[in-house]
Order: structure tokens, then sequence, then C-alpha cells
């Protein structure tokens, strides 16, 4: 008999999490545990949501978290995308992470703005030489009638570059989200999970706090 989602369940007994062991910065603490994903071999530990507002409505996505600088999180796309311009028209965003590995989330929320070109450029050319061509080829977000737009694109744009370094494309580069609350939710047994909660003051110090799961 096929299994009902509602009875699907997973008990969650491999951690815990004191507010007395955790970082007075929440960003030394994430990395902390971003290290113990990495070691855990989990599949794309830096993946994460990334929730935009479009109007007054949230929408969320998965991209890829490229570095932790400053206390702040980087990540590189289209800015002629959805969430580019969803970003451009509002610059409060969302970050999760789940690790279920770990039994471990990361919830982030913050404002976003552009790193300046140099910093794309430099990233930009760090990446695989295909990824570089399938910067131009796309136009992230649009509609377009059959995948053959696409592959017509990339003969054109590889014939462009033929023999050449790719540049970056204009209207591609990075962003970094200064993080105004981080959350670490551990779980536990009986869903009596742990969750601290870490909140940048007005006086520039980061509050932490247990909630209630």
């Amino acid at each position: 008999m096929k299994k009902s989602i509602a009875d699907i369940r997973k008990e969650y007994t491999a951690l815990s999490l004191k507010a007395s062991e955790v970082d007075a910065n929440p960003v030394d603490q994430f990395l902390s545990w971003f290290d113990m994903a990495l070691n855990a071999e989990i599949m794309e530990p830096n993946a994460m949501t990334l929730s935009t507002i479009e109007g007054n409505k949230p929408t969320s996505r998965i991209v890829l978290l490229k570095g932790v600088e400053n206390e702040e999180f980087v990540f590189y796309t289209n800015y002629n995308s959805s969430k580019g311009q969803q970003m451009e028209k509002s610059p409060f965003v969302s970050l999760n992470f789940f690790w279920p590995e770990l039994e471990r989330q990361v919830r982030i929320d913050g404002e976003v703005m552009k790193v300046d070109e140099a910093k794309s450029d430099a990233y930009f050319k760090s990446r695989p030489r295909g990824s570089q061509i399938g910067a131009w080829v796309s136009p992230q977000s649009e509609t377009i009638e059959s995948r053959d737009v696409l592959n017509k694109r990339l003969e054109e744009i590889e014939l462009k570059f033929k023999d050449k370094d790719v540049e970056r494309p204009p209207h591609w580069g990075g962003y970094t989200i200064k993080p105004k609350m981080i959350e670490f939710w551990q779980g536990r047994p009986s869903r009596l999970h742990d969750r601290i909660r870490y909140t940048f003051s007005e006086s520039k110090n980061w509050q932490i706090e247990r909630l209630a799961p």
C-alpha cells in the first residue's frame, strides 16, 4: 500500500544545541557548523534557499553560497533574472540551509547588495569555461520557445569566444547579504527541537535567545 505523506516521520536524536555553548558571533557559529557539514560529505552543503519579495509575496529558489567574507554571505547570479529584479526593488531577503544528515538547519534574514565589479570579475574567471559560456547563453527567467533557442545561442557564444578568454557578462555578478538575524535549529526527540536565535541590535551587538520549538 502506498505510504501516506502524513505518516512520514523521522525522530531526531543525533545532537543537541545549548545557548551556553554557541559562539558569541553567529557568523563564526555558522562557519563551525558549515565545516561539520563539509566533513559529513553532505551533497552541496552550500546549497541554500533564497527567498525574495515579488510585490508583497515571497518567492524562493535554491542558489549556492560562494563565500563568507567580512561577516557577509556571498553568492552570484544573473542580475536580470527574476530574483535579481526582485532584489533590485526590495533588498531584504532570507536564506535557509538544511543539512538533514546532521539534523540541522540555519535561517538567515538580511539585506542584500551587489559586490563591486572587480570582485565579480575575479570570481567569474575562477569558474569552469562551460559555466562562463552558460552565463552568456541563458536569458535567465525569460520565456523561450524550446531548448533549441539555447543550443543555437550556445553555438554563437562558443564561436564568439573561440580561442579567447570568456569575459564576464555585464548582467552577471555577485551579491552580499549582511545578516540581521540568524537562527540555528537542531533536531531533537519528540519534536522538542533546539532553536537559538541571534538578533543584531540597535547597539550593534548580537543578542542570543532560545526559542520554543
